[in-house]
């Protein structure tokens, strides 16, 4: 049987973006989406379309940065870094989402 695959809110993903770029620097959108996808234990699976419209937006909210520079197998590739804006984006959001689990974790339970 076939695993099924979890669909993403698009404020969801604009906060795993912002976590990941936090915990390991600047990443090229390809390397951003095989993270996500690694620590979600391959459950979250995200395609080209879907990473770099997070990254569009994150882009012009001023969340992230960009600058070109070479992958791991010599290719230009755009690399998206956090900025003091986004530092604090994902401060606040991380809040919210604790916030909001830990009321979902008690409705649940009634």
């Amino acid at each position: 049987m076939e695993e099924a695959k979890s669909e993403i809110l698009q404020g969801t993903l604009d906060l795993m973006v912002l976590k990941t770029l936090h915990a390991l620097g600047p990443l090229h959108g390809y390397g951003i989406a095989r993270r996500i996808e690694q620590i979600s234990g391959q459950v979250l699976l995200l395609n080209q379309g879907t990473i770099y419209a997070s990254l569009v937006r994150l882009l012009q909210k001023g969340w992230i940065s960009a600058a070109w520079g070479t992958s791991e197998n010599n290719r230009k590739a755009k690399f998206y870094s956090i900025t003091g804006r986004g530092q604090k984006q994902l401060a606040e959001e991380t809040e919210n989402w604790e916030r909001i689990a830990g009321v979902m974790a008690r409705v649940l339970q009634l």
